[in-house]
């Protein structure tokens, strides 16, 4: 299954495409830097090819979430880093639109704070998350001091996430543990393994690839030694 992380901006930008009067465009600005944009990618790649076989979720980033009462695109927008709707069709959109989606909202929220949001992340946005949103999971991570938070919401209210003791945020929605690896903002698996990105699936599939040959070597070479000393190998068991 094609990556929706990839898969969108070719429909976006697909002139022949007609939308629907709800299918609104995101409003998002820019990426605040290439280090954001790497992140996002990275979150959004590594959960989709882990639940690749699965189709009753969307993931996002810097898309445009509008839930104005009044069904209205020029009010009551946010754009969150990275979020996750669970429970819905898993197809390409170019916004979440909430009352074309049945009212929902996301599940889990990432945010990648930088100085210049990093207050409005913390502040008014983790209001709106709790009160109107009334998103389960919330996190925010900052790629420079490496800060991880999380929030789950209990009665209304987010309560603080305790790191376990590998420092790593457990997500009851995801079913999975947020913790920095290298770095970056990773997911990981209940038994503590990195959820991996493409890259790192090409490599392990390649370091199979080259265990596997030299493998045939050594028992090419083994064979031929054994034929030297007058053992036919086929006949071994």
């Amino acid at each position: 299954m094609t990556s929706l992380a990839f898969a969108m901006p070719a429909e976006i930008v697909d002139p022949s495409v007609v939308a629907p009067p709800g299918d609104l465009y995101s409003n998002e600005p820019p990426m605040e830097s290439y280090q954001h944009l790497v992140q996002m990618i990275l979150l959004l790649e590594s959960l989709e090819l882990f639940w690749k076989d699965r189709a009753d979720f969307f993931a996002a980033g810097n898309l445009t979430i509008y839930f104005s009462p009044r069904q209205l695109k020029t009010e009551h927008f946010r754009g969150p880093d990275f979020f996750v709707v669970l429970g819905t069709e898993r197809r390409a959109r170019k916004s979440w639109v909430v009352w074309e989606e049945d009212g929902r909202y996301p599940n889990v929220i990432v945010e990648v704070l930088a100085d210049s949001t990093e207050s409005t992340d913390r502040g008014l946005k983790k209001q709106i998350y709790q009160d109107v949103f009334r998103t389960p999971d919330y996190f925010w991570f900052h790629p420079e001091t490496l800060e991880l938070t999380g929030f789950h919401l209990v009665d209304g209210q987010y309560e603080p996430l305790s790191p376990d003791a590998s420092g790593r945020l457990w997500s009851a929605q995801l079913e999975l543990f947020l913790g920095v690896e290298a770095g970056q903002l990773r997911f990981f698996t209940p038994e503590g393994e990195l959820v991996p990105a493409g890259k790192e699936l090409a490599e392990r599939a390649e370091s199979a690839e080259q265990r596997a040959a030299s493998a045939e070597q050594r028992a090419t070479r083994l064979a031929a030694r054994l034929r030297e000393l007058g053992v036919d190998p086929d006949t071994l068991k």
